[in-house]
């Protein structure tokens, strides 16, 4: 391992870092060599990482000392943030910021941040067409992202602004695959209209990244968007009832009906959509599924992502 690059690998054992892990590990002669960083390196998740070979080691985004000793002596760092485990976007700015000052303080010399748009600057606060949430947000868990880019630019950190889009795996993990209705038909439900979804696997998240990260220099400086396929609803309702064997029915319902479904975080989702649909070709061209393919040959399709995943997506 000491002849190769360490990337420290913030969030090791979820969706993003996680994919970067494998993709690592993958590589054998790649140059690199991964330090998953986690809260609880004894746990499953954890020592599975380091049965498959990853160097496992303590790290948390809310304590600055833990991160600086997780990020010592690394070459990368791929620096992501936890929003939907508190809900916060001050808590989401901190740990941005302890971030980037261990990245600055460790002497890494390419951090990825894993950011989102700062909605904001397509929809002003006093723009009533979304209700402002939490007294100055209009889309709280993409404009904490974005409005924390400037922490890493502030330290003179070398960063690669990476744009990831919705994910697939939101189906199986966060409750928004199809849902039957009163008579039994499965109903897929965006408040998207007929604009496209810029969507992935989350898996492809960390092979795009790890494509950055091998392309070195280049990168340092861009805002770079990563896509596997700009689907409506429509479409992948069909690509849905292909793989799992029924018929699959797009629901498309208001954003404001989607406000109100009353789950944790419901308005600020409804919200990202709305921001979505309405500013679909700014989003989509800021995440070209060419350049993303350049970055991870293997990059999926949704229909490939189903042909592997169909099966764990719950029907309820």
């Amino acid at each position: 391992m000491s002849d190769k690059k360490i990337i420290a690998v913030v969030g090791a054992t979820g969706a993003q870092g996680g994919g970067l892990v494998k993709a690592i590990l993958a590589d054998a002669q790649g140059g690199f060599a991964v330090r998953a960083i986690t809260r609880d390196p004894k746990s499953a998740a954890g020592q599975a990482l380091a049965a498959a070979g990853a160097e496992v080691v303590a790290g948390d985004v809310d304590d600055l000392d833990s991160l600086k000793a997780a990020f010592a002596g690394a070459y990368g760092a791929y620096c992501v943030t936890f929003f939907w485990n508190h809900f916060s976007p001050e808590k989401e700015n901190q740990s941005a910021q302890n971030l980037a000052q261990a990245a600055k303080a460790s002497g890494v010399q390419h951090v990825i941040w894993s950011t989102l748009e700062d909605t904001r600057k397509w929809v002003p606060l006093g723009d009533n067409r979304m209700p402002t949430l939490m007294g100055k947000y209009k889309v709280p868990h993409l404009d904490a992202k974005g409005e924390s880019d400037h922490y890493f630019t502030d330290a003179g950190v070398p960063t690669t602004f990476l744009l990831t889009s919705f994910y697939w795996d939101n189906l199986i993990h966060f409750g928004m695959g199809p849902k039957k209705d009163a008579e039994g038909v499965l109903q897929f439900t965006l408040p998207m209209g007929d604009a496209p979804l810029s969507g992935m696997a989350a898996e492809d998240i960390g092979r795009c990244a790890y494509g950055i990260f091998k392309g070195g220099a280049a990168y340092i400086g861009k805002r770079v968007g990563i896509a596997g396929e700009h689907l409506t609803g429509a479409e992948m309702a069909a690509s849905l009832a292909r793989a799992i064997g029924q018929p699959v029915h797009y629901n498309a319902v208001t954003p404001a009906a989607y406000r109100g479904f009353g789950f944790p975080g419901a308005e600020d989702l409804g919200n990202m959509f709305q921001f979505y649909r309405d500013f679909s070709d700014d989003f989509m061209a800021a995440r070209p599924v060419d350049g993303s393919r350049a970055l991870n040959p293997s990059l999926q399709s949704f229909d490939a992502w189903l042909a592997a995943n169909a099966t764990r997506i719950p029907l309820g």
